[in-house]
């Protein structure tokens, strides 16, 4: 048995340029972090005594006799892509909901082939689990996502990711003092909007045309270096706030669908409240709330949203990790034994007869 763990990231700055028609052409570059909350996958070998060869726990259940039955896409694909042949069964838990901006589809998906790799001995590394996670969703699956959820599920920490126009991908770590990574914590807060939406229906909106959107993505790209200097500098860390309120500006001019009127009030109240700044932490439409405040307006912003749920939260570092690997009966065993003691039954029936 396996029980894999790939951690949910909040995007900082550049989230837009990770799109592979704007990188391909311009370059593309993201400053973001993994969050202590999880994708968890539990999955073993499935026993040969079940009439099903596949069984899938999710938010519904599938039991399936071959590959190319499985519903859920992603999982249909990988275990495609890896050539899966035995039987198996997986189990998914998450800490946060889907389709929440918080990179759960993408932390799924890199979770599967890690735990599906560990389950067949193989150890892969975080460049494999990324580069194979974008392949499966943007080539196979064809779904509009970009390529920072993938990079940061994988590798894990606080991130500077960089998107060559010839698709290669650098994730550079942001080394902060201990210090000053608990002050950039310390001012951050996370609320659940409670909107649920499909990233991959929002981007769409800007990505089908996005050389029109030159400008606001140029915007965005041009604020991942200054808010970095600001976090490695020695200045005012409430410059970090502005630069996310600038760049929430920038982004929402992208699309209509990236903002509604329930969000922008939700964030006009939290800025009257005392947030220097915010965003919300995926492709838009709802989801999670991203704010930058300083500790002594907390209680007071928290006060002004007090029909949202906040989600207290610590960084880390480890990106997907296996955390628990069984090997157990190996029922692959089991069935040979099984055969070659049916030949030899078969056989000292044909010799008595």
């Amino acid at each position: 048995m396996i029980i894999c763990r790939t951690p949910f990231r909040i995007s900082f700055f550049g989230g837009g340029t990770d799109y592979p028609a704007w990188y391909r052409v311009h370059g593309g570059t993201v400053l973001a972090a993994t969050i202590d909350k999880y994708c968890y996958l539990t999955c073993r070998y499935l026993p040969p005594f079940f009439e099903h060869r596949i069984r899938l726990v999710y938010r519904k259940t599938e039991t399936c006799k071959t590959v190319d039955e499985i519903e859920h896409p992603s999982v249909r694909e990988v275990m495609k892509f890896l050539g899966m042949s035995r039987g198996i069964e997986l189990h998914h838990d998450g800490d946060l909901p889907a389709r929440s901006g918080m990179g759960s589809s993408s932390a799924f998906t890199v979770g599967l082939l890690h735990a599906l790799y560990g389950l067949q001995g193989i150890m892969p590394t975080k460049k494999q689990l990324a580069t194979e996670s974008i392949f499966i969703e943007q080539d196979v699956l064809k779904e509009t996502v970009g390529s920072q959820d993938q990079v940061m599920a994988a590798y894990g920490g606080l991130r500077h990711v960089q998107f060559i126009a010839n698709g290669e991908i650098a994730a550079v770590p942001v080394t902060l003092s201990a210090q000053r990574l608990g002050e950039l914590q310390s001012h951050l807060m996370l609320f659940y909007t409670g909107i649920a939406r499909t990233a991959s229906d929002v981007a769409k909106s800007y990505v089908e045309n996005i050389d029109s959107r030159r400008r606001q993505l140029r915007i965005m790209k041009e604020l991942v270096e200054e808010s970095k200097d600001v976090l490695i500098g020695n200045g005012d860390i409430h410059d970090f706030g502005h630069l996310l309120h600038e760049a929430w500006q920038a982004k929402r001019s992208l699309s209509a669908k990236v903002s509604n009127p329930e969000v922008d009030g939700l964030y006009e109240k939290a800025r009257e409240a005392g947030a220097l700044g915010g965003k919300l932490t995926g492709a838009g439409g709802g989801g999670f709330l991203l704010l930058f405040a300083p500790p002594d307006r907390q209680e007071q912003i928290t006060a002004s949203l007090d029909h949202l749920i906040r989600v207290p939260f610590q960084f880390e570092s480890a990106g997907s990790q296996i955390i628990f690997h069984e090997t157990g009966v190996d029922y692959l065993e089991v069935e040979r034994a099984r055969e070659r003691q049916a030949n030899i039954t078969f056989k000292e029936f044909s010799h008595a007869a």
